[in-house]
């Protein structure tokens, strides 16, 4: 049972969320950050699709921003007075949704760790068992998006690079960073991260961030960034300051701004998380779980560098899964 239209926009999303749909016996409550950003925007296309195959009723819900702690909490609080069957939840931190995860375990509903997250040991610290989490492997994430630099670059190559990390805290855009970082010192040791600076997941900080850097080191040589819109900032500040070319731009998650920005000729790549499969999948094995099914605890989707290489050629098989 569909609960909204596969048309993401942001205006219509907030306001369709702002109504609460009648309960359904049965109901997945699936929690976001925010469908303004269209790497979430495509999720939820996801778990629209995986939940019509399987027939189930389900609820999505979101935030404003990728900042909103206290809001994201409350919300999923007020989701637990509908008495779900699961809780599949994209925590902004791996903290600030820890009351909620307690209220939801001890009503015994299943819960998920949707796009990983959540921090393993502090759920372990906190008594805290979720049924699964699903997601990219975001350390091997960053260092494809190294690997592809290099490639770039090549091995041999030297001089500054700039890593945008995003919100401080987060167990995602940590591990985006850390594996960029460590197979870069890997594959080309004289390429040296000569900043890595949380960009918040904002685009407007990333490209000041740029522009910081870039005044500092107009040499630059390559930047990765922990998620698309960051990276798209980045585009900005390094085509403003009249180096487009010149630097190697490589984002995360593979969404449609991004997409578009690879095809122009200005974002050099994205390592495409497809988000569209982890909804889809989300949904797929919470109904196995609820079913009374086995489920792996850690399920892994695959990720893709997405090029304009990759893209106008057409055959790589994941490419239908980049919306």
């Amino acid at each position: 049972m569909s609960r909204f239209s596969s048309t993401f926009g942001a205006t219509a999303m907030a306001a369709l969320f702002a109504v609460s749909p009648a309960f359904a016996d049965g109901e997945y409550a699936i929690l976001m950050k925010t469908l303004a950003n269209p790497f979430w925007g495509a999720m939820g296309e996801g778990v629209e699709a995986g939940a019509e195959e399987a027939g189930v009723a389900y609820i999505v819900q979101s935030v404003e921003s990728d900042q909103a702690v206290e809001n994201q909490l409350n919300v999923c609080n007020t989701m637990l007075e509908r008495n779900p069957v699961a809780l599949v939840t994209a925590a902004i931190n791996s903290t600030n949704l820890l009351p909620c995860l307690k209220a939801a375990q001890e009503a015994g509903i299943k819960l998920v760790d949707l796009d990983g997250n959540l921090d393993p040991a502090i759920l372990e610290q906190e008594g805290i068992d979720i049924t699964f989490s699903i997601g990219s492997d975001n350390v091997k994430a960053g260092g494809q998006g190294a690997e592809y630099m290099v490639e770039q670059l090549g091995a041999d190559a030297e001089g500054p690079v700039l890593v945008i990390e995003g919100l401080s805290g987060n167990v995602t855009g940590q591990k985006r960073a850390q594996g960029f970082a460590d197979t870069l010192a890997e594959l080309a040791p004289g390429l040296e991260i000569v900043a890595s600076l949380p960009g918040d997941w904002d685009r407007g900080k990333a490209a000041s961030i740029t522009n910081d850097i870039l005044t500092r080191n107009p040499d630059l040589k390559g930047i990765f960034a922990a998620n698309d819109g960051m990276a798209l900032g980045a585009v900005e500040s390094v085509y403003a300051a009249g180096k487009g070319g010149e630097v190697v731009i490589i984002g995360v998650d593979g969404n449609s701004d991004a997409v578009k920005s690879i095809e122009q000729g200005r974002l050099t790549a994205s390592v495409a998380q497809l988000p569209y499969l982890v909804g889809k999948q989300a949904v797929e094995n919470v109904k196995v779980a609820v079913d009374g099914g086995e489920v792996e605890e850690h399920i892994t989707v695959p990720t893709l560098v997405l090029t304009k290489e990759v893209m106008d050629a057409g055959t790589e098989p994941l490419l239908e899964y980049v919306k």
